[in-house]
């Protein structure tokens, strides 16, 4: 070695921790003696006793000690004597081999939770959802792509994309959640657990005990209501959970595009069209003349352009219910003033039926009957929001009404004439037009207006013929809708909101609302409270009954023997 490779500083690498001209951190310092007993180390540790302190000794004591011995002078009482520590996995002392407690797992095995596959998935990814997550039947993957198996993110993406078009469409939050774990199901992934809200979608996928999660959320801004974009949505989770058809996950994202790009079925002016046509037929189910049925359309349409404009425009939906629900209620106040001959009440109430939030209230009601109550009430808030747009926008005009010398009578509520032909008929033509504005597709539109005829018919033979409370009558007739409503879904394999939404309409709460506003605008506050409160039960009774009559349809379904239905309960110990 040259005497300058001697003076260049050699790396780490090079130099040994055992090298003797290297000395340590912990070395005695030069010029500090310390005297070294016989077999003593040549390194000490910086836990050594430092020199000058005695430390006494006992006889038998380990030449180092541990920082939890017991101090000296301190005395610990000793436990009785009793049985030896053992074994984790030795028998404990109560057992007793002549009357052994019965094993954990019996000689059979534990019973396989199987579900029938000729089920809708709704029901199969329903029912598994309740269990817990280890009593989960063990996942058969339907779609099979490449080798390991599609990206965990890929699926859980394609899964809140989902479920975000689901729950923007109206869906219950029961189902969005079933759709989002069928999905994650049929790829294979096993441990999922979806989480819905009202503007929130979150799913968290386990591969293992031992592994982090894995969760990802999307958020829902916008909503719309599409009917048609919504059974496509199920369709092809329908295909994502058959074992018979192979989707692959490209396929997948492929068809969701095409679901996100596909127009509304029926163009802008059918929909105007539509809303005055039911306006039209709910001024006929509440006594309306012909000359009602085309003043009840023309104020419809009206609101209706009124509603578009202030959409264009930016403004958030409670204006655009107060703008839609003023022409309705100044025709029927124009009426009066030039002393037409005509029910102006009919007017106003055939406006209010082509506004009232019927299916944000049938969605939040379901919901907090199935056990989401943040949802629900962001829903019912949502509902209430509505509500209260409408009544300023019909409130201004009807003080307006007043204030010019218009005389509407609050009495005439008591004058709807019995019509039942007419009225059966307006019923189906208002399920028709309701049908058309929630964008259904044309092959369930029949269905529906028949289930709106079939259920006025219920409402009007318990009403009128066998004259029990209106409550009673529309709870059952709702019931009906929801009964038959589920039975047509479960047979197409669809969404039920197709089916029922619309056929509710005949019976939303639009004479006890006008007539409630109309009082409170003349001074008589009681009389208002009073029809209000009545309009807000039979509200409720259309969303209960609507959801008894989906609970009653499922009662006859067939899931599994009575192991798998005990496992599709949704509360404990029931």
């Amino acid at each position: 070695m040259t005497e300058a490779e001697d003076r260049k500083p050699q790396s780490d690498e090079v130099r040994s921790s055992y090298d003797p001209e290297i000395t340590s951190e912990f070395a005695v310092p030069e010029g500090l003696a310390v005297p070294k007993t016989a077999g003593d180390a040549e390194t000490t540790s910086e836990f050594a006793v430092p020199e000058g302190l005695a430390v006494p000794k006992t006889a038998g004591e380990p030449e180092t000690t541990s920082e939890f011995a017991v101090p000296e002078g301190l005395h610990v009482p000793q436990p009785p004597a009793g049985e030896a520590e053992g074994s984790a996995f030795s028998p404990p002392s109560t057992y007793s081999v002549q009357s052994p407690p019965p094993a954990f797992t019996p000689a059979s095995g534990l019973p396989a939770v199987s579900l029938t596959k000729d089920v809708p998935w709704q029901d199969r990814m329903r029912t598994m959802l309740r269990m817990p997550v280890a009593e989960r039947p063990a996942p058969e993957p339907v779609q099979r792509g490449e080798e390991g198996g599609p990206a965990v993110p890929r699926v859980l993406d394609l899964t809140l994309r989902i479920g975000e078009l689901l729950l923007a469409g109206g869906e219950g939050a029961e189902d969005v959640e079933a759709a989002m774990f069928a999905v994650c199901r049929a790829y294979g992934l096993d441990r999922c657990e979806p989480n819905v809200t009202f503007t929130l979608l979150a799913i968290s996928y386990q591969p293992s005990l031992v592994e982090d999660p894995v969760t990802a959320s999307r958020t829902v801004r916008r909503r719309g209501t599409d009917y048609t974009r919504l059974a496509a949505v199920f369709r092809l989770v329908d295909d994502l959970s058959d074992p018979e058809t192979h989707v692959s996950l490209e396929e997948a994202y492929r068809r969701l595009a095409e679901i996100r790009r596909n127009r509304h079925p029926y163009p802008g002016w059918v929909l105007t069209a539509a809303s005055g046509l039911l306006a039209a037929a709910a001024s006929v189910l509440v006594g309306g003349d012909v000359t009602v049925f085309f003043a009840a359309a023309l104020g419809a349409m009206l609101g209706d352009r009124l509603a578009w404009l202030c959409a264009g425009r930016g403004l958030p939906e409670f204006y655009q219910f107060m703008a839609a629900a003023m022409p309705p209620a100044a025709i029927g106040v124009a009426l009066t003033l030039a002393h037409v001959d005509v029910k102006a009440s009919a007017v106003i109430t055939g406006g209010l039926f082509a506004l009232l939030p019927g299916r944000a209230l049938v969605a939040g009601v379901q919901d907090g009957l199935t056990g989401f109550y943040i949802t629900a009430s962001a829903r019912l808030l949502e509902v209430l929001y509505f509500f209260v747009g409408i009544v300023i926008g019909v409130l201004v005009v009807l003080y307006l009404g007043v204030q010019l010398g218009a005389h509407l009578n609050p009495d005439a509520a008591l004058g709807i004439t019995e019509r039942p032909l007419w009225q059966i008929g307006a019923s189906m033509l208002l399920s028709l037009t309701f049908a058309v504005l929630l964008q259904q597709e044309r092959s369930t539109v029949l269905a529906v207006t028949l289930n709106g005829g079939v259920a006025w018919s219920v409402y009007g033979a318990m009403r009128y013929a066998a004259d029990l409370s209106p409550v009673a009558s529309t709870a059952a007739a709702a019931g009906l809708v929801g009964l038959f409503g589920q039975l047509l879904s479960r047979y197409r394999f669809a969404s039920a909101l197709p089916y029922t939404t619309a056929a509710i309409g005949p019976l939303l709460p639009g004479s006890p609302t006008y007539f409630g506003l109309l009082a409170i605008t003349q001074n008589e506050l009681d009389k208002g409270l009073v029809s209000l409160t009545k309009a807000a039960a039979l509200a409720m009774a259309i969303a209960i009954g609507v959801h008894l009559g989906s609970e009653i349809s499922r009662l006859f379904l067939r899931v599994g023997s009575a192991e798998k239905r005990r496992a599709a309960k949704r509360t404990r110990g029931f």
